[in-house]
């Protein structure tokens, strides 16, 4: 029977292995590019490089304030959800991190999400429908999770993967259609430059497809990670188990979910099959959880 310190040691090694290889993808895209349009000059790569950089800062810096704009929510007043504000600001306390900004989204769907670039900056968003639903157990686990992605820094782990990917995506896109329109950049000539304009496609196009699988296993990594550390927060597992039999039964989508923001939620906000899924197995989530 796995212990909460045994899941939780797993689940950040096996993160921080994934989280590597995202950042050694979007290097080698980077260095692809600049191989391919610019012949390997080391001026052009670091020049990518250093753009790459300057956008995933940016960027990173407004995600959190987009992704609440995204979903629609509203910042919840303790006049409406007093319980709700009690629970986060006491598990939070528990938990050892400020507490968070607590918002909700009007959404029959029964899920959950954290975001937040630091744990003094984040926010916890609850969906009508899961407020309604949930008993005192239930609701303690699922704010539980939700606070151990902040106090894990998963909230800023999913978004900087998130902005990677999308990075990635764009630099393979803007690649390959320079390709088409045969729209290389000029430069020097010789015996392998064949052979590196071909590994170069090669890892233009293969990139972006194997670091959204890194992505989705990321995730599902860190789920695993907040369902243990959300259960050795509150130090009743079987709330968060029945939660997500709860959700099971009645439904975690989200009308203003994208596959942009799937991976924060608490479940599976989209109908897409396992294979493709942000989120791992419900039951074998509630497996984990009654082992413990």
């Amino acid at each position: 029977m796995a212990s909460f310190y045994d899941e939780i040691a797993a689940n950040k090694r096996n993160s921080y292995f994934l989280m590597a290889i995202v950042f050694a993808l979007v290097a080698a895209m980077v260095y692809a590019f600049s191989s391919m349009f610019f012949y390997g000059s080391d001026v052009a790569f670091y020049a990518s490089l250093a753009f790459a950089a300057v956008y995933i800062a940016v960027t990173y810096f407004f995600a959190d304030k987009l992704i609440l704009s995204l979903a629609g929510a509203r910042e919840a007043q303790k006049g409406e959800f007093p319980y709700l504000v009690n629970v986060v600001e006491g598990l939070s306390m528990a938990a050892g991190v400020p507490a968070p900004k607590i918002y909700v989204v009007d959404d029959p769907g029964l899920n959950a999400f954290a975001t937040g670039i630091s744990p003094d900056k984040a926010s916890v968003v609850f969906t009508t429908g899961l407020l309604s639903s949930m008993n005192r157990a239930e609701l303690e686990g699922v704010a539980a999770h939700e606070i151990s992605h902040i106090k894990n820094y998963d909230s800023k782990m999913a978004t900087l993967v998130v902005i990677m990917v999308g990075l990635m995506a764009l630099i393979s896109d803007f690649g390959l259609r320079s390709m088409f329109w045969g729209k290389r950049g000029g430069g020097r000539s010789g015996k392998g430059e064949g052979v590196i304009a071909l590994f170069s496609l090669l890892i233009i196009i293969l990139a972006p497809i194997l670091a959204q699988v890194v992505r989705l296993a990321l995730s599902r990594q860190r789920e695993y990670l907040a369902d243990a550390t959300g259960a050795q927060l509150t130090r009743y597992p079987e709330g968060l188990a029945s939660a997500l039999e709860k959700i099971k039964k009645i439904g975690a989508a989200v009308q203003n979910a994208s596959e942009t923001t799937a991976s924060l939620y608490f479940a599976n906000p989209l109908t897409v099959g396992q294979l493709f899924s942000t989120h791992p197995p419900i039951d074998e989530r509630i497996s984990r959880l009654r082992a413990m």
